[in-house]
């Protein structure tokens, strides 16, 4: 087995409200960042799993992404895998 990093990154889709990217914007204009016109929050997220080969690691990173890690009523998601030597080292492994 391969070790893979995978990169995803999941926004609003561009119909739905975006509270948080409103109080942003209002934050960096009081700031004085008035040239900032909107901005859309949303989430990073990165995944060290194991998988055979690169086709797998997308296609289980996509399915991790429809079935948890997006709502995919309203929100969007991309991702990039790349292959890794090692995993960073968690808690969890020094216990």
């Amino acid at each position: 087995m391969q070790k893979w990093l995978a990169n995803v990154r999941i926004t609003l889709k561009p119909v739905v409200n975006d509270p948080p990217g409103l109080a942003i914007r209002d934050g960096l204009h009081n700031l004085g960042y008035t040239s900032v016109k909107a901005i859309r929050s949303g989430k990073y997220i990165q995944l060290y799993f194991s998988a055979d080969d690169h086709a797998a690691a997308e296609s289980v990173v996509d399915s991790m992404c429809r079935r948890l890690l997006a709502n995919p009523v309203i929100e969007d998601y991309a991702f990039d895998v790349q292959e890794v030597e090692q995993f960073p080292v968690s808690e969890e492994d020094e216990a």
